[in-house]
């Protein structure tokens, strides 16, 4: 996004200071601006759907509506298919986390992270280009993802449907690499690379990168511990 075509951000959080802090960072920004802000996960739903977000900045616990039911019906909701949600938690260990993905959140922050990284999560998810935090984000969901969990997410195919490339780079995303590192791992263009992660999520259904991660260590692709 450029400064003439800014990042609609739209901030969701039950406390009045927390949402005052975030905004004044994000105004703060030249290539994004707060389109609106929710107390309640209800809220956030609404204000999503009358003010066409590009993002929405979700805490997990409000009143009313938490944000993991927000981020569903955000995610279930055809009209809002360009509506990226990042999910905002207390704690890095927070349980909450993996629902919130699974529901179609692109990925988390934890509330004290550094307002530039916060920043820049922002930009990463409207881009769609890449998981958030990819070490800590992809160790949070080794560690749920080796216990029984619930089904994957809705729609979702396995990686028998890949081709042996597409598999390798599913589990390159898994392990937190984006398209360009992607590309020199396997020795391809980050066009190509790009592509083949286009293709993996139109094969298994997946709303963004974040639901790939989940694919690949359900399936055993990627196995928890393993570097």
């Amino acid at each position: 996004m450029s400064p003439t075509n800014p990042i609609r951000v739209l901030l969701a959080d039950d406390q009045t200071l927390v949402r005052a802090a975030f905004a004044m960072l994000v105004e703060s920004a030249r290539d994004m601006e707060v389109v609106a802000q929710a107390g309640t996960g209800a809220e956030a739903v609404e204000l999503a759907r009358s003010e066409r977000a590009d993002l929405v900045v979700m805490d997990i616990r409000m009143p009313e509506l938490d944000g993991i039911e927000a981020t569903r019906l955000i995610a279930a909701d055809d009209d809002l298919a360009g509506v990226k949600v990042l999910v905002l938690t207390t704690y890095d260990t927070d349980e909450h986390i993996m629902e919130a993905l699974r529901a179609g959140a692109s990925g988390f922050l934890v509330k004290d992270t550094r307002p530039a990284d916060l920043l820049a999560a922002i930009r990463t998810v409207a881009a769609g280009e890449s998981l958030l935090s990819p070490g800590p984000t992809s160790r949070l969901i080794a560690r749920v993802l080796s216990a029984p969990q619930v089904p994957a997410p809705n729609g979702a195919g396995g990686p028998d449907v890949l081709t042996d490339r597409e598999r390798q780079v599913l589990a390159l995303v898994a392990r937190g690499l984006n398209n360009t590192e992607i590309a020199e791992s396997l020795g391809l263009s980050p066009l190509t690379a790009k592509t083949h992660v286009s293709r993996i999520m139109s094969k298994l259904c997946a709303r963004d990168r974040a639901q790939l991660v989940i694919v690949a260590y359900e399936s055993g692709l990627v196995v928890p511990g393993e570097g």
